[in-house]
């Protein structure tokens, strides 16, 4: 089947929501909103290393949606049969604990791979304990786990896209400029593998179109906002703009998070329409990033006054 049957179900992921949102988006304020942050740096002009004066990050709030997927992963992996009767048991008792509760997600899922660490079962474990460590915050543990599953399931578009996605929001001004580098090749490699796949997934026999459509959108607003992120840090704005813009595109309920990268985007390319578009509807959305889109709002606006706006 094409559903990878180790991510988290529908039913389980809401209370896992808020919560992975809110740390996702505490990485953008922390990382994104200081004076060294990199992409601050390149407001200015596209791929310039002039630094942005720091912003104050305000308070989480927990009407935040979180931008994991909350419908089941796609995959063309098979998930293998069952071993013995204990260690289908075990794998049961895994699944059963609850993604709103990581740490014992987390605590449950270690367990079963020490006991088991050649279990036929370790991609429904992998898959699952990436979600409960980047809901829990923990991504070095996150792409560890990520990577293991990537290893065994290649074609499973939940992990690429999330890995796709988190890994260069994780950078912040004190990750080492080699470490950096190797988190954005990674970033890159997953987006575009997992926006290749999904083109190619059939559609289950027991799930709606409708469902299907939701799932791939949701993988695919991910794959392409990590480029499309992978591409800011790198300089090349330009392309920042398409990859971001088809995120907001796809995403049927988009991350206020790719509205102010692409505003920031819009913005150090001169496109300050398209920026305080960007911007305008980021801070639409209740949440932590509000206050900071709405400042940048109107600094676009500002610019779009005193300086020459890019041709469309």
């Amino acid at each position: 089947m094409p559903l990878a049957n180790q991510g988290p179900r529908p039913n389980r992921r809401k209370g896992m929501r808020k919560k992975s949102n809110l740390w996702l988006r505490g990485l953008i304020l922390a990382g994104f909103l200081s004076g060294t942050c990199a992409l601050a740096a390149a407001e200015g002009s596209q791929g310039s290393q002039s630094s942005q004066g720091s912003q104050s990050q305000p308070p989480a709030q927990s009407t935040d949606k979180s931008k994991t997927p909350d419908v089941t992963p796609l995959s063309l992996d098979n998930t293998p049969a069952p071993v013995n009767a204990e260690e289908d048991a075990a794998f049961k008792a895994f699944q059963a604990v609850p993604m709103s509760d990581a740490k014992q997600k987390i605590q449950s899922g270690e367990a079963f791979l020490q006991k088991y660490p050649e279990s036929r079962y370790r991609t429904g474990v992998y898959a699952p304990l990436v979600f409960a460590c980047l809901q829990d915050g923990q991504v070095q543990k996150m792409e560890e786990y990520g990577e293991k599953e990537i290893a065994l399931a290649p074609n499973d578009v939940s992990t690429l896209a999330i890995m796709a996605q988190t890994l260069p929001r994780s950078i912040h001004s004190s990750t080492p400029p080699a470490e950096a580098t190797q988190l954005l090749e990674k970033a890159e490699k997953y987006s575009k593998q997992a926006i290749e796949i999904a083109s190619t997934l059939p559609k289950p026999a027991n799930m709606t179109d409708e469902a299907f459509a939701a799932a791939k959108n949701q993988d695919l607003a991910m794959a392409h906002s990590g480029l499309g992120l992978v591409y800011i840090r790198r300089g090349k704005n330009a392309e920042a703009i398409t990859e971001l813009s088809e995120a907001v595109k796809v995403d049927p309920n988009p991350d206020p998070v790719n509205y102010y990268l692409l505003g920031m985007a819009s913005k150090s390319t001169s496109h300050f329409d398209d920026a305080i578009t960007a911007f305008n509807k980021c801070a639409a959305v209740p949440g932590a990033m509000q206050a900071v889109c709405k400042a940048q709002a109107d600094d676009a606006k500002k610019k779009s006054t005193t300086e020459l706006s890019a041709p469309k």
